[in-house]
């Protein structure tokens, strides 16, 4: 997410909003990513690995054995590089390889089974759709009105850099 964030600092104020676009659908991508996962969370219960088979579990970070379906830390990348992909190719796709990464190591550090990262892969892609297409008029309005406050700001900051 810090990743997409910092899009909004690398636009040019007054220049393309697509950028800023990238950075308010990805965040917004995150939060319809996690409420839907709030959902599914409460109409399958999958226990983690850990719990199922402690035996045969490593079990390489601490995590309290709650529901593990789907996976937040998933849905969230990949919300995220999904919807930085519709406005920038090469970042997109730059996040959707950390993305994966950040899935596989959930089943790797074993508090993930592969289904439930398979399913956030899927809300995360849902979520970036919804977001950069039905929610994209609501996406530009809010960009176009916080660029009015941060657009000075940044210009102020990239004055003194762009003289060096």
């Amino acid at each position: 997410m810090v990743a997409a964030a910092l899009l909004w600092l690398l636009a040019r104020p007054g220049g393309s909003p697509r950028l800023k676009l990238a950075t308010a659908s990805a965040a917004a991508s995150a939060v319809v990513g996690l409420a839907a996962n709030a959902v599914l969370g409460h109409l399958w219960y999958h226990d983690r690995p850990f719990v199922d088979h402690p035996q045969q579990t490593v079990l390489l970070v601490h995590h309290a054995p709650d529901n593990g379906f789907p996976s937040d830390h998933a849905t969230v990348a990949f919300a995220v590089a999904f919807a930085v992909l519709v406005f920038s190719r090469r970042f997109g796709a730059l996040l959707l390889l950390a993305a994966a990464a950040i899935a596989l190591d959930r089943i790797f550090v074993g508090v993930h089974y592969p289904a439930d990262v398979a399913v956030s892969f899927l809300v995360g892609l849902g979520s970036a759709a919804l977001v950069t297409t039905l929610g994209r008029p609501t996406i530009a309005w809010a960009v176009r009105t916080l660029s009015r406050v941060t657009d000075p700001v940044v210009a102020a900051v990239r004055r003194p850099l762009t003289r060096s």
